[in-house]
């Protein structure tokens, strides 16, 4: 299940105002107040707001080759602008440019996440510790929204199963439920009883372990943006993008099926897999192609792919599945 990120010059992934080391950018360090590692290379621990150049400090001789996880991909990015302005995070309001225009009254520091249910360890943990442990790494990831839609976005993270494996779930753990930040002091949308808040979704536990799913704390460099879910987000790249939830403050373990906000609100329209898949049509619109964002007129729709591409890491989870029946 392991392959490699191709090597991408930064010159071509980077947006134009700005240019990052490609080396020294998968060994970045979290800004914002806490620190982590790749083999050697020492972390600073310098302050710096959503959207900040990522601060660290780096030891060259160390590798980071073996340490990258994902298929192999090769589309270009889109642009800072284009993933900082256009996207959906209800919490800030429906437009695609609402979160860009009220995420920043968000305040992300002080940031705790809780860790509940079926596992050894639990508590509540400061953002700080609860992200010291881990090496970053950039992951080229496409991102299919259930609009039709898409994206190919650099982040900065780390695997979730990382994750996961330190709180030692126990054997009753089929399940793992994310829990979005509830403030409607300073998140809009939750004023409005658009969805039912906080915002929740869900995996299964082997989905959660599976390689590509991902804890994301950066883009493109950077600490990552409150529209784009800071301090810590999730990206599972091979389902819909409403499954990555964002600012997350709790992480429970549980042995039942958890309800998440998409299928509590429409369950004839999303359901809890919400995997990529072409053959099944949303019932309002086709999910056989999608708009990628900031391409031609002339090339303005694309086939989409099943998992999202991401077949030949993810396609054993479900065998024996009925998966036209995820809505």
């Amino acid at each position: 299940m392991t392959t490699r990120i191709p090597r991408i010059a930064p010159s071509e992934i980077t947006p134009p105002e700005t240019y990052f080391n490609r080396r020294a950018f998968l060994s970045a360090a979290l800004a914002a107040g806490a620190g982590a590692t790749l083999g050697r290379a020492a972390a600073a621990v310098v302050p710096a707001a959503a959207g900040a150049p990522l601060q660290y400090r780096y030891d060259a001789a160390d590798s980071v080759g073996a340490l990258v996880h994902a298929p192999d991909q090769d589309e270009t990015p889109n642009t800072w602008e284009q993933i900082t302005h256009y996207n959906n995070f209800y919490e800030f309001g429906i437009g695609k440019g609402d979160p860009a225009r009220y995420a920043g009254q968000l305040q992300t520091r002080p940031w705790n996440l809780a860790v509940a249910g079926e596992a050894e360890v639990t508590g509540s943990f400061p953002l700080e510790k609860f992200l010291n442990p881990y090496a970053l790494e950039e992951r080229i990831y496409r991102f299919r929204c259930v609009e039709a839609w898409s994206m190919v976005i650099p982040w900065v993270g780390f695997p979730l199963a990382a994750l996961l494996k330190q709180f030692k779930p126990t054997s009753r753990a089929k399940y793992v439920t994310f829990e979005t930040l509830y403030r409607p002091s300073q998140m809009p949308g939750q004023r409005v009883p658009i969805l039912k808040w906080p915002y929740l979704e869900g995996l299964r536990i082997d989905e959660a372990m599976n390689p590509l799913a991902f804890m994301v704390v950066g883009l493109y460099g950077r600490v990552l943006p409150n529209q784009n879910g800071a301090p810590l987000r999730l990206i599972v790249p091979w389902k819909y993008g409403f499954k990555s939830i964002k600012s997350i403050v709790r992480i429970a373990f549980t042995e039942q099926q958890p309800q998440t906000t998409w299928s509590v609100a429409a369950p004839n329209e999303y359901g809890f897999y919400a995997n990529v898949n072409p053959n099944v049509p949303h019932p309002r619109w086709s999910q056989a192609s999608e708009r990628r964002i900031g391409a031609s007129l002339f090339h303005e729709r694309q086939a989409t792919l099943m998992f999202n591409g991401y077949a030949k890491e993810v396609a054993y989870l479900y065998k024996g599945m009925n998966l036209h029946t995820y809505f």
